[in-house]
């Protein structure tokens, strides 16, 4: 069963900072531009805690000193930035546990198209992959797990949250939070309006009514879960439960009383702090989700030649000559099919069914069906020989949103290749999920991204 709960965040004092100065990006999507936009933008900017600057003569995280010595790094200025705000009270923790309903209105890229997409921040049970609460959609890489691990030990909070996915064609929690399903206006204004830099506005509405707070909780109880935006941050905070449920001698897989049911004003809690984390949960049912596509460029290729690959390519895909790099007709082509930008032109690759069937015949159908795999299994791997161990030790793949940059990079000789792709559907992406696979890296990208600072979940 999936478990959420209520919680008691902290939040930034409005009469004390502006929320658009101290509010930030993810920080896997924040560049170094970003980051030092945001350092600028309020001695409060929630970058201080989230990724810092490094400085000279820092040491390594904690759990990789020698005993006795005390770390001095991102990390301990993270946990400290944390303590100070709260003492200065630009942070304060709320009166009561709530949900907090979380919209966001926005453009869609590169079209005139708005839309708002609703969920709501809470606290959700952190579960193993083994227990089929939970599912992933991508892979993972251990270098991120350990840099998110060493600040969540240091600062013992989440300010992120995790981006969850769940169905739930009723739209329980639409009614009971906004008053409405789908995306009829809300039937009372939001507590908190801002916008970002990318124009969307994002508002959140606090929920406090213990009654309807448990009408949510039992709502979402038979939901499984999939995971669209942060895999490394959950799979890290799993594996601290676990090893906090075994030093508490405490279970984590289940509540302290399964048969405990909830009424009037008592609400649910985790057994304890470290087995929940800080989520977003969006309904997959509803309207206002947008999952963009990810572009791979590639570079550091020795000798590499468009006429020697496009003719091993033909293998497996019918390749056409392109006079542009023309993404409304890369959409607009049946079956799997590419845009390619050498710096010989452009090309448009269809796969051969039969061809593509034989190459992945040990990769599972649904897969095997999928854009992303195809690329990174035939042209990648097969062809470029970049299997995913070479990918991920060269760093020779570059993920870009933007196809008229990834077409840049290749024009300027900074790149050999780059190879524009179609996006995952919302379908193949819950096929995938819920049969216990996973796509390879940065195979959605979802749009837009949850703001961090809206809320912070203290385990102190």
């Amino acid at each position: 069963m999936a478990r959420i709960y209520p919680f008691r965040a902290l939040r930034y004092n409005t009469s004390l900072v502006k929320m658009e100065d101290v509010v930030t990006q993810p920080y896997d999507k924040i560049s170094p531009e970003m980051q030092q936009r945001y350092y600028e933008a309020s001695p409060y900017n929630l970058i201080r805690v989230i990724l810092g600057k490094r400085e000279p003569g820092d040491t390594e995280a904690q759990d990789f000193l020698p005993a006795g010595e005390e770390a001095s790094n991102v990390y301990t200025r993270a946990a400290e930035s944390l303590r100070e705000w709260r003492k200065e009270g630009i942070l304060a923790e709320e009166e009561k546990p709530a949900l907090y309903g979380y919209s966001q209105t926005y453009a869609v890229p590169h079209s005139t198209e708005v839309r708002e997409r609703r969920g709501f921040i809470a606290l959700g049970h952190l579960y193993d992959y083994a227990d089929k609460v939970v599912y992933r959609h991508e892979q993972t890489f251990p270098k991120h797990k350990s840099d998110r691990l060493a600040l969540f030990k240091a600062t013992r909070a989440y300010c992120e949250q995790i981006y969850m996915l769940y169905s739930d064609p009723a739209f329980t929690a639409e009614k009971l939070i906004f008053g409405t399903k789908e995306q009829g206006e809300a039937t009372r204004p939001a507590d908190l309006s801002i916008v970002d830099e990318y124009g969307v506005v994002h508002r959140v509405w606090k929920l406090t009514d213990p009654v309807l707070i448990n009408l949510i909780v039992t709502a979402m109880a038979d939901k499984k879960l999939i995971i669209a935006d942060g895999h490394h941050r959950y799979e890290t905070s799993v594996a601290y439960a676990k090893e906090r449920a075994a030093q508490l001698k405490l279970p984590l897989g289940e509540p302290l009383d399964p048969d405990e049911k909830l009424s009037g004003g008592k609400l649910p809690a985790p057994p304890f702090p470290e087995a929940a984390m800080m989520m977003t949960f969006v309904n997959i049912d509803a309207p206002g989700i947008t999952i963009l596509p990810t572009h791979r460029v590639v570079f550091g290729l020795e000798n590499f030649k468009t006429a020697d690959f496009l003719a091993k390519a033909e293998e497996f895909f019918t390749v056409t000559p392109m006079a542009t790099a023309d993404l409304n007709l890369l959409n607009k082509t049946e079956g799997t099919a590419f845009l390619i930008a050498t710096r010989d032109g452009y090309h448009l690759l269809q796969a051969k069914p039969e061809a593509v069937k034989a190459a992945l015949a040990g990769v599972p159908a649904r897969q095997a069906q999928l854009d992303v795999v195809q690329l990174h299994s035939i042209l990648l791997d097969r062809i470029l020989g970049l299997s995913q161990e070479r990918i991920t030790q060269l760093g020779n793949v570059h993920f870009i949103r933007e196809a008229d940059e990834a077409v840049e990079l290749v024009h300027q000789g900074k790149a050999d290749v780059a190879f524009l792709i179609k996006p995952i559907t919302m379908d193949q992406l819950r096929d995938v999920s819920l049969a216990g696979d996973v796509m390879p890296q940065k195979s959605t990208d979802f749009y837009p991204k949850l703001l961090s600072g809206l809320a912070i979940y203290a385990l102190d």
